[in-house]
C-alpha cells in the first residue's frame, strides 16, 4: 500500500508537470467505489476540473490534493494499488518500472480518470487503480483551507511536512495517553499521518523497539530513539521519492520481502533472524536480536506467523506478479482507522465472536426451533360446538364477568 514516500513521489511529478497549467479535457467514468464512496461522482469530477488552472499540489501523509483556480478542489488517496501516470514520464520507482516494463499503451490499464492540459505540447495524466480501493474526493473550500476539512482534519501531523507540530514532546504525549502496542499507534493515521506497515517496521527496527510493547511503557530514552527514527526513516524515504534501490543498505526494508518465498533468506546479512509476528491484528517484521522486549507486550505479539499475511501479499502485488487473494474493503480501510487493541484475557472467547458474525437471517429459523417442535404433532380432533347454556348458568357467568 502506498505510504508517505510513494505519495511524495507522485506529488513531485505532478508539481513538475501541472502547476500553472489549465486542464482542457477530463474523462471520468462514474465509479461507485472510487467516487461514490466519498460522496461524489465521475461527472461531478469532470465538471470540477474542466477549464481550471492547477495552482498548487500538496500532501499530508497518505493523502494528496490539487488546488485549482476555483473550488471545489480534489483530494486523493491511493488505496492499495492506486497510482498516477503521466504520458511519456516514468512516475514509478524501480520495482514499479519492472512490473510495467514494455507497457506503453495510453491510456494505461485500469485507468479511472484522465485529463489533459491546453498547452502545446499537452500534458496527459491518468489515475489507475486495479483494485479500486483508492478514493477521489471533491472539497468545496478555499484552497488554503483544505487541511481544515475532512478527511485531512481528522488525520495527525505529517512527520516531514509538519515538523513544527510533530515534535518529541508531541509524540511523548500521544504515547502516554494510549495503552496500545506501539506498532498499532504508529499505524493510527489520527495520531501520525503517512506511516504504514513497512515504514512502521523500519522505524521500530531503527529505534530497536519491539512492535508489541505497549506505548505507555517506554521511558524517555526510548521515546527519543523512536522520535529520531520516525524523522530519519520518513525524511530519507521521501528524499529518495520511495525508490527502494536508493534506500540505505542497513535498512530492514532490503530484507523483509522474502517471507513465504522458497529459497528466500530469513536472516539479515549478519545472521540475525527475521521473523513475522501479529501485533494488534496486524503483521510486523521483527529482528528479535535487535528489537528486544523490555516491557509489557500485547498478548498476540509473541505469535510467529507461519504463512505470509494478506497485507504483505497485497503490498508486494503492486510490484511483483502473482496470484494473490483479492483483499476486502476492510483490509484497506483498516489502514486509515485506528487499529484495534490486541485481545486480552478479558476479551470474549473466539468462539463467541465467530458466532456473532453469522448472518442474523440464518440464525432466526434455528432460534425458533426446539426439540419439542421438531417432533411431528399429533392430529387434533375438531372441537365440538358447546351447547347453549341455560338461563341460570348464563346468569352466573354474566355476574362473574361483571
Amino acid at each position: 500500500m502506498p505510504e508517505i514516500a510513494e505519495v511524495a513521489r507522485i506529488v513531485h511529478f505532478l508539481r513538475q508537470h501541472l502547476i500553472g497549467k489549465t486542464i482542457k479535457k477530463v474523462l471520468a467514468p462514474d465509479d461507485s467505489s472510487i467516487f461514490g464512496k466519498v460522496g461524489t461522482s465521475g461527472p461531478a469530477f469532470e465538471k470540477a476540473l474542466t477549464g481550471k488552472k492547477v495552482v498548487d499540489i500538496g500532501s499530508q501523509g497518505k493523502y494528496f490534493w490539487m488546488v485549482f483556480s476555483a473550488p471545489p478542489h480534489t483530494v486523493l488517496h491511493l488505496g492499495m494499488t492506486g497510482w498516477v501516470e503521466i504520458k511519456g514520464i516514468q512516475t514509478g520507482y524501480s520495482r514499479y518500472v519492472e512490473r510495467t516494463k514494455g507497457d506503453t499503451e495510453w491510456p494505461p490499464k485500469f485507468w479511472k480518470f484522465q485529463f489533459e492540459t491546453d498547452d502545446d505540447p499537452k500534458v496527459e495524466v491518468a489515475y489507475t487503480d486495479a483494485r479500486r480501493f483508492g478514493r477521489v474526493r471533491l472539497v468545496d473550500c478555499p484552497g488554503n483551507e483544505i487541511r481544515k476539512h475532512s478527511p485531512l482534519v481528522e488525520n495527525g501531523p505529517d512527520p516531514v511536512v509538519d515538523k513544527d507540530i510533530f515534535t518529541e514532546d508531541f509524540l511523548r504525549q500521544k504515547l502516554r495517553k494510549k495503552h496500545v502496542p506501539i506498532k498499532a499507534l504508529l499505524l493510527d493515521q489520527s495520531m501520525i499521518s503517512g506511516i504504514g506497515n513497512w515504514v512502521g517496521d523500519e522505524v521500530l527496527y531503527q529505534a530497536k523497539l519491539h512492535p508489541g510493547q505497549y506505548c505507555d511503557d517506554f521511558d524517555d530514552a526510548d521515546i527519543n530513539a523512536l522520535y529520531k527514527a520516525i524523522q530519519y526513516v520518513c525524511e530519507t524515504a521521501v528524499e529518495k521519492l520511495g525508490d527502494s534501490d536508493q534506500f540505505p543498505e542497513d535498512w530492514l526494508f532490503k530484507h523483509r520481502w522474502g517471507k513465504g518465498k522458497k529459497g528466500s533468506p530469513t536472516t539479515l546479512p549478519n545472521g540475525d533472524k527475521i521473523i513475522h509476528i501479529t501485533v494488534g491484528g496486524r503483521t510486523s517484521c521483527v529482528v528479535p536480536n535487535i528489537q528486544k522486549i523490555k516491557g509489557r507486550t500485547a498478548k498476540d505479539g509473541a505469535k510467529e506467523e507461519l504463512t505470509p499475511p494478506e497485507e504483505e501479499k497485497a503490498t508486494e502485488s503492486r510490484f511483483f506478479k502473482g496470484k494473490n487473494k483479492k483483499p476486502t474493503n476492510s483490509d484497506v480501510e483498516a489502514e486509515e482507522r485506528p487499529v484495534k487493541k490486541a485481545r486480552t484475557a478479558k476479551s470474549k472467547p473466539v468462539k463467541q465472536e465467530e458466532e456473532e458474525e453469522i448472518d442474523e437471517e440464518e440464525i432466526k429459523p434455528a432460534a425458533k426451533t426446539s426439540r419439542k417442535s421438531a417432533k411431528p404433532k399429533k392430529e387434533e380432533k375438531p372441537v365440538e360446538p358447546v351447547p347453549e347454556l341455560g338461563r341460570r348458568r348464563s346468569t352466573r357467568l354474566s355476574r362473574a364477568a361483571a
